[in-house]
């Protein structure tokens, strides 16, 4: 190839390279819509997003992975965390952390009711918009230092990794291996809000022991659910999370849990006896 080949071939690659770039850009711009829920950004969710910038959010957490990595990132929290949840940290972060074991706190920003309302809002859309798979890994909100936060047992009996105060789990004992599995991978996942060492709560208490404390909250007088015993307990604390409120517990405000509802709709029937099961061994 002579050099004046050589320009030619260079002018043609990039004028074939600068129309793939536009091309794709162009489509790009055509499928933002669809891809951001357009259509949802409400008033309430554009000042939210002011709320978001007001307060320096992002100087502490991520949106699509692009932000500071000092705390969790938040494309998806409201997909972890209901609404009650969500409003009652924000009006005091500091009920759900202890500094000895977090370490580090979220600061106070004394949010007005509306603001709060607003900046949950914002970030429903945020995690309803189709992402691409980004970030590329779920982000627990979370710290996997706590004790027990991911570590469960794998299905072979005398691990030393088991949950604490779980009965091993046998190869051949299906239901409850399976029910292992459902507790890591259900969307939100209950290892992202809880623990299994003792102890150690997290955004939700620690479940461990939950097996014996189930059979006592249920011969409880002041239990106000429907379980007989202590596995319709656990059961029930599954799929109606809001049917019997501990007392004296910060996991709930004006009696609704703050555990996410739903679970009923996204696990099969099949999916919730194992989860069922799996939570009996923690005793």
């Amino acid at each position: 190839m002579n050099n004046r080949q050589a320009r030619l071939f260079a002018i043609a690659a990039t004028g074939v390279a600068a129309l793939v770039f536009l091309g794709l850009t162009l489509d790009s711009h055509r499928q933002f819509p669809e891809l951001t829920n357009a259509q949802n950004i409400t008033p309430q969710v554009k000042h939210g997003m002011d709320v978001w910038h007001k307060y320096n959010c992002i100087n502490c957490h991520t949106l699509f992975g692009e932000g500071a990595y000092y705390a969790p990132d938040l494309t998806k929290i409201t997909q972890h965390r209901g609404e009650p949840c969500l409003k009652a940290y924000m009006r005091d972060p500091s009920k759900f952390y202890d500094e000895k074991i977090h370490r580090r706190l979220m600061p106070r920003q004394d949010l007005s009711e509306e603001e709060i309302s607003d900046l949950i809002a914002f970030l429903d859309w945020v995690s309803k918009v189709d992402n691409q798979g980004w970030p590329p890994r779920p982000i627990l909100v979370t710290g996997s230092f706590v004790p027990g936060a991911d570590t469960l047992a794998q299905g072979s009996a005398g691990r030393d990794d088991a949950p604490p105060g779980a009965r091993p789990v046998a190869a051949d004992d299906d239901e409850r291996a399976l029910g292992e599995k459902v507790f890591r991978t259900a969307v939100p996942a209950c290892n992202a809000c809880h623990s299994t060492a003792p102890g150690a709560d997290m955004a939700g208490p620690t479940l461990a022991g939950i097996a014996t404390r189930a059979a006592r909250i249920v011969e409880s007088p002041d239990y106000q659910g429907q379980a007989k015993d202590a596995r319709g307990y656990i059961h029930e604390s599954i799929v109606s999370p809001s049917a019997h409120i501990v007392p004296g517990a910060m996991y709930s405000a004006d009696g609704t849990s703050f555990m996410p509802t739903g679970y009923d709709k996204s696990l099969t029937p099949e999916q919730i006896d194992q989860l069922t099961a799996f939570l009996e061994t923690l005793k």
